[in-house]
């Protein structure tokens, strides 16, 4: 009878244990997640990160080899004294360098794997690696950092960097440590490049020690490398463009017509973009952010919002033959100026009156005041005339982000009714309230990149492609949206005379002295005002300098826009800018060596030093052309001759 009790026992409890665990397994129970699991350690295999071409296939950006030493906070031995001298002086940090970073790993997760000293060099892990087994704790994990094979586009090709935790937040595929894309093209096609992680999977026994691979290695993943990608830029090009930069302050960008492809996307001053890379990039990125004088990080060809000037005349001859209310041949007078009201908007001496055509390569502010007036007097109130105006110039492009695919940008501003009811109230303004918009100062603000858009859209005769930086992804299409025409609201058969006007622009106009032999380039000059506030008060510094073109005339190859802050005139800087970097992508050589001399000879340093100086301003707010030193000008020279050949 007790054996029988016993056995019955011994049965119900089985029962009973296996009852529970059925419970728990099939209805209380959870699924196994082998990251969550403590007895796994998880060690993570970077893949190589896609490579960055150039539109020529020349290698912008590669990899190089990178050793990060993580920590897991809990399996960490207590060193002492001489162990903990040791372990810093191969780390190269101090002690209380080694505090904080265990504290910082610790605070992420006691026991999870975290960086403690990223991106040691080769050298570095050369020696350290034999003395690893002595630091519990402590392993070495090997990755790649980016290896800039170029000293130019920084701004174009961008850097990668640590992630933070917001990052990790949005996004579980990245752990304390990962790299991802900052800026530029690494930024925008971080995806793409990145690649997927492989991840290996190691079982420890009680005592915390690795005993092998967990279930053989079944769990295991191999690393998905990264795709390369080709970007539309022409690094000969870019490197020619930050070159007639050195000095000055201002944006380049130059499109290709035909496709929307970004052939050039200057931003001065530039920097290294190999500054970013390895144990110095935290250093160096703040050195770079805390400039607030040249602000290199500021991408002034997409970010930088000036008025476009008188290059912005063009849109406004064309909504004026679209809307009817003027001929070509139709003349107004010019004296010196426009006179509205008991005001007057001034302009320089030329032969007057003036037709479209002389209109524009004049550039004669009242023959363009008489032309807004008649597009915003077709209507019967001015708000509405506003309204159809505006919507005329965005189709351009302006006053919009473009859709493109570059990290950063503004959309410039273009008004329209609501812009002048917030100002002055809903019915209480009136034309000339509006005035400076026909000479693209008023209240009308623009971007490098779109004006070089605009440039190109006139090219085409009414059309353009969004720009865009992508030529090429490995194995895949690059967007339809990038190969799709965008049309504007002017008709074809209206572009020919303000083709026409732009082409004698440089024939007898204002930029007359900026031909190039065998080029059939059209263009327009523009002067900005430019304004600061100094000690509280609205100072006019000197204006800059603006440039619109494209060429050649018919079917063009490049359109281009050129902002030269502080510069002056449009044809001093800008305009000489502009047609040097059109010769040099058409032709692949300079015959210009008087324009390029000029350019690269004078600074402009001197004038971007004056708000903080209080030296006083040029006559007429002109530049004060300031030579370099000859050492300075045959080094410039010399940086030419080493322009990589495509």
């Amino acid at each position: 009878m007790r054996k029988l009790l016993l056995l019955t026992t011994v049965v119900l409890v089985g029962l009973v244990f296996i009852a529970r665990l059925f419970y728990l397994q099939v209805y209380g129970g959870y699924e196994y997640d082998v990251f969550e699991d403590t007895a796994i350690r998880k060690v993570y295999n970077y893949p190589k990160r896609g490579y960055v071409y150039d539109r020529n296939g020349k290698l912008l950006v590669a990899n190089q080899p990178s050793y990060d030493v993580m920590v897991i906070p809990r399996e960490v031995e207590p060193l002492d004294s001489l162990e903990l001298n040791e372990f810093c002086k191969l780390l190269k940090i101090t002690k209380e360098d080694y505090a904080r970073k265990l504290e910082r790993a610790t605070n992420y997760s006691p026991r999870l794997p975290s960086p403690f000293v990223p991106q040691l060099s080769k050298t570095d892990y050369a020696v350290l690696q034999e003395k690893m087994r002595k630091y519990e704790g402590f392993y070495i994990q090997k990755r790649s950092l980016r290896s800039y094979q170029t000293t130019i586009g920084a701004n174009v090709l961008g850097d990668i960097g640590e992630v933070n935790r917001s990052i990790i937040a949005q996004q579980p595929y990245y752990k304390l440590g990962d790299l991802i894309g900052k800026q530029g093209v690494e930024k925008t096609y971080e995806d793409i490049l990145k690649g997927v992680k492989g991840i290996k999977f190691i079982q420890k026994d009680r005592f915390n020690k690795d005993i092998g691979p967990f279930k053989e290695g079944k769990l295991d993943t191999l690393p998905v490398p990264g795709k390369d990608i080709t970007i539309t830029i022409d690094s000969q090009l870019q490197a020619y463009g930050e070159l007639l930069m050195t000095n000055k302050r201002g944006g380049i960008v130059a499109i290709e017509p035909s496709s929307g492809e970004i052939l050039a996307m200057v931003s001065g001053p530039s920097y290294n973009p190999n500054l970013l890379v390895g144990r110095n990039r935290s250093e160096n990125f703040n050195k770079l952010y805390r400039d607030s004088i040249a602000k290199p990080l500021f991408d002034r060809g997409l970010q930088a919002m000036y008025p476009p000037g008188s290059p912005f005349k063009t849109l406004n001859a064309l909504v004026a033959l679209q809307e009817g209310v003027i001929t070509t041949e139709e003349r107004f007078s010019c004296a010196m100026g426009y006179r509205y009201g008991n005001r007057k908007m001034g302009c320089h001496a030329h032969r007057s009156p003036a037709n479209m055509n002389i209109g524009i390569y004049e550039s004669c502010n009242a023959y363009f005041a008489n032309v807004y007036r008649r597009i915003m007097d077709k209507y019967d109130t001015p708000a509405k005339g506003m309204d159809n105006w505006s919507k005329h110039i965005k189709s351009f492009g302006l006053g919009d982000y473009l859709n493109n695919d570059l990290s950063v940008g503004q959309p410039g501003k273009v008004p329209t009714a609501a812009t002048y009811d917030r100002a002055y109230g809903k019915n209480r303004w009136y034309t000339t309230f509006t005035i400076s918009n026909a000479i693209g100062q008023g209240e009308v603000l623009a971007t490098p990149i779109q004006l070089a858009n605009m440039a190109a859209a006139i090219g085409n005769r009414g059309y353009y492609y969004t720009p865009h930086i992508i030529k090429d992804i490995e194995g895949e299409n690059i967007p339809t949206k990038f190969t799709t025409p965008n049309h504007t609201t002017i008709d074809k058969r209206h572009f020919e005379p303000v083709v026409e006007g732009m082409y004698d622009v440089y024939n007898k106009g204002t930029a007359n002295m900026l031909q190039v032999k065998g080029i059939d380039i059209c263009g327009k000059t523009g002067t900005a005002e430019n304004f600061a506030i100094i000690d509280s008060v609205k100072t006019q510094l000197t204006d800059h300098s603006i440039f619109v073109a494209f060429a050649p005339k018919d079917n063009p190859k490049i359109a281009i826009a050129v902002f030269v802050e502080n510069g002056y005139f449009g044809s001093r800087f800008a305009g000489r800018m502009a047609s040097l970097m059109i010769e040099y992508y058409i032709r692949g050589e300079i015959t210009r060596k008087d324009m390029e001399n000029f350019v690269l000879r004078y600074s402009l340093e001197h004038e971007y030093e004056k708000p903080y100086s209080g030296e006083p301003f040029g006559i007429n707010r002109q530049t004060t052309l300031e030579p370099i030193s000859e050492e300075e000008f045959q080094n410039l020279l010399k940086l030419k001759a080493e322009i990589p050949k495509s």
